[in-house]
């Protein structure tokens, strides 16, 4: 299978409710086809690697499961959602999320027998310290130190269509994730031989490429998506590394050491990626509350995924379920307005 086959039925790669020996055989076949097929010369290569990708499988499927259940996403419900409130300033900005979503966009275009859909709702989230009024008992205290909670960058581009196939997506994004990891671990080694510069070189563009063209979390982590027209071009390139590759061959201790990193990475994933349930019970005002305040508040529940290696990163992510009537129409460029700037 090339490496572009392995991004054309995404979903079908991982059922976290199934595990079978055919699911981890062919997530051993990905790890090596993405990081780079001739390591699949190296005696025994699939016994070796199995194991690490057994426990990077059983580490998705926990992750998997903490995951929420998907939360209605509406403009509609805002005013009466807690948790839209918490997440969103007004309802026009639910709207304005939605309407940048191709993806989304896209997927209800294909499926017309589709009334809803599942997104994942990535923000940003940040804690600020600042100074507020509190009720005590009768009493209402100034100046008292609080934690305001506040959510941006909102980004909806991974979708399914159903709830069952979006965590599969989920859990296939993470696996490559952690493959992009060993890339680029294995790309950031200091190597002296011309053979192993070459090599290196060639999985530092195999790195940059996939990063590019799917793999990583880019959807849940706010990656803009490759146009078409780039998405051709990637395509075409991914061959082309895929074929020197497989020219320059490299010696035995080569991919011994990319064996090795790609064991390493897929056998302590928690090391990596980690997904952390969170529940806050925030205020109107987005303030966090202690349990025992007797003050207006409300539950609201997420997932904080954190990735750690060269750039580490931290967003709230949710399942949402959304209506095909809460997707804006298309806008239509203002040509009179561009005009202004020919």
């Amino acid at each position: 299978m090339g490496i572009l086959d392995w991004f054309k039925n995404r979903p079908g790669q991982f059922d976290p409710d199934r595990v079978s020996d055919e699911m981890i055989q062919g997530a051993v076949e990905k790890a090596i086809a993405l990081t780079n097929p001739r390591l699949k010369l190296l005696p025994d290569c699939y016994k070796r690697l199995t194991p690490a990708v057994e426990t990077t499988i059983e580490f998705l499927c926990a992750q998997v499961a903490a995951l929420p259940a998907a939360h209605p996403l509406s403009a509609k419900a805002w005013s009466s959602d807690p948790a839209l409130r918490a997440f969103f300033v007004a309802p026009t900005d639910i709207q304005s999320v939605l309407g940048r979503s191709e993806n989304l966009r896209t997927l209800f275009d294909k499926f017309p027998e589709l009334d809803e859909a599942l997104v994942i709702l990535g923000m940003a989230i940040n804690k600020q310290r600042v100074f507020g009024m509190a009720l005590h008992g009768d009493m209402v205290q100034r100046d008292v130190a609080q934690t305001s909670v506040s959510f941006s960058d909102h980004r909806a581009r991974l979708c399914g269509r159903d709830e069952a196939r979006l965590r599969r997506i989920v859990g296939v994004e993470v696996f490559e994730h952690l493959v992009a990891q060993a890339l680029s671990e294995i790309g950031e080694e200091r190597v002296e031989r011309q053979e192993l510069q070459a090599s290196r070189s060639l999985i530092r563009t195999r790195l940059r490429l996939l990063q590019k063209h799917g793999p990583g979390l880019g959807s849940m982590f706010g990656a803009d998506p490759a146009a078409p027209g780039e998405q051709t071009q990637l395509e075409a390139s991914l061959l082309e590394n895929e074929r020197q590759l497989h020219a320059i061959g490299g010696g035995e201790s080569v991919l011994e050491a990319e064996l090795e990193c790609l064991k390493e990475v897929l056998g302590k994933p928690e090391s990596y990626l980690r997904f952390e349930p969170t529940r806050l019970r925030l205020s109107p005002m987005n303030v966090m509350l202690e349990e025992t305040s007797t003050a207006t508040a409300a539950d609201v529940e997420f997932v904080i995924v954190e990735l750690s290696g060269a750039t580490p990163q931290r967003r709230a992510i949710t399942l949402e379920r959304v209506a095909r009537t809460e997707l804006p129409p298309p806008q239509k460029l203002n040509f009179d307005h561009a005009a202004r700037y020919l």
